[in-house]
């Protein structure tokens, strides 16, 4: 394994800060399959070995896994595990999340929520819309959806920013042990939280089931009088609090920054509503909600893109890299929703897709819709610059916009 030495300097904190160079460059200089020293794990960075680690044509590789993710998360792990319990975790998951039904729920769970949060806006105000709105939406509708009605915005907002600081924490000594054991403490101290409230609002839904995400995962596909158990739940509850609450709140930020950097873009949205949803799919394209979360293991030794791997190894999906390979995308970094029609892989690929891909992009469209029509000459504070940040998630963590009809 050659590494160069460019790379040995590059840094978690300045991957947070900015993966998009140092992914450019990796393209450039290193190939399909990168070894990142800063993370001490290699990484899928082309559309072509993305594809291939994802789509798994082989049966080559088995659910991604790594200490971070055992910590906060547990198992068994939608993302991690394969075979009868993987079926079975997505049996739970996708009933409700394919198009069709979240299309027949997804209006009255969400719209209420915007427009409730939309009128409190002033006309004229200047509103950072991450913490005013996007962040709050988006905790409100998915913890709406799994059954946490009761519990407030802010709670579920230091919810999910407590589990991604811990789930984040992946860099590793050479022994592959976590650098920064303290750096699981906000993650634990939520998760502890978290079991608190869910653990008698399980014991509820086991003899009262009712519409809720949470009561369905505990009854259905179960024999009669039977019930999945706590333990079993939570590693993949805790997976959809964190990637679910974090997807549609980043995602509406990233659409709405994606057309102030393009004003003639913007102007049409904002004039017709209804190319909302191109303007979201090319969102997903330039700064993906879920950067490169998900990961494989290859299950034996094996020679992938000119390298030399052993069983076990973890290869994460650097899925935003995917959506910048520059032989798939002309200008990869720029936001253009009028470009020709290609597929991204915003949402992953293969049998470990994201489930809530549908959802999410719903929960966004019913946003930004209502934000548009409330506020058609809405406009990007120019004093303010947009902070972007994250690795293995990323978004806007401020937009400041001036709201005017």
């Amino acid at each position: 394994m050659d590494i160069p030495s460019w790379l040995n300097d590059v840094t978690v904190e300045q991957l947070e800060t900015d993966p998009v160079p140092v992914y450019a460059r990796l393209r450039r200089e290193v190939g399909p399959l990168a070894f990142i020293p800063a993370f001490n794990h290699w990484f899928a960075i082309t559309w072509e070995s993305c594809s291939y680690v994802g789509q798994d044509p082989n049966n080559e590789f088995l659910g991604g896994t790594d200490p971070a993710l055992e910590h906060v998360f547990g198992q068994p792990c939608v993302l991690s595990v394969d075979g009868d319990i993987h079926r079975d975790l997505r049996s739970m998951l996708d009933p409700y999340l394919r198009p069709r039904p979240v299309k027949s729920y997804i209006d009255p769970l969400t719209r209420p929520t915007v427009k409730k949060l939309i009128s409190e806006f002033e006309e004229g105000s200047t509103v950072d819309l991450t913490s005013a709105l996007f962040e709050p939406v988006s905790v409100r509708v998915v913890g709406d959806f799994l059954g946490y009605r009761d519990v407030d915005n802010d709670t579920l907002r230091r919810w999910f920013h407590g589990l991604s600081l811990g789930f984040s924490n992946k860099a590793l000594d050479e022994k592959g042990n976590i650098l920064n054991p303290e750096g699981f403490r906000p993650s634990d101290e939520v998760s502890e939280e978290i079991r608190a409230i869910t653990d008698p609002m399980i014991e509820r839904l086991k003899k009262e089931p009712d519409d809720s995400g949470v009561s369905h995962w505990l009854h259905d596909g179960m024999p009669e009088g039977e019930v999945r158990p706590n333990e079993y739940i939570y590693p993949t509850l805790f997976t959809i609090l964190l990637g679910g609450m974090q997807e549609p709140g980043h995602l509406m930020g990233t659409v709405v920054y994606g057309l102030s950097t393009r004003p003639d873009q913007f102007e049409r949205v904002l004039e017709d509503p209804s190319l909302v949803s191109t303007a979201i799919t090319e969102g997903l394209r330039w700064i993906a909600p879920i950067q490169c979360a998900s990961s494989r293991r290859t299950a034996h030794d094996m020679e992938l893109f000119g390298e030399k791997l052993d069983a076990d190894e973890t290869i994460f999906m650097g899925f935003a890299s995917a959506n910048h390979d520059e032989t798939q995308f002309d200008n990869p970094s720029t936001y253009d929703m009028d470009r020709p029609p290609h597929p991204h892989m915003a949402w992953g690929a293969g049998r470990h897709a994201c489930a809530g891909s549908n959802f999410a992009s719903e929960v966004t469209r019913i946003a930004l819709e209502e934000l548009f029509t409330t506020f058609p000459r809405l406009e990007k504070d120019p004093d303010h610059e947009v902070p972007v940040r994250g690795f293995f998630f990323r978004g806007p963590a401020e937009f400041r916009a001036k709201l005017l009809r």
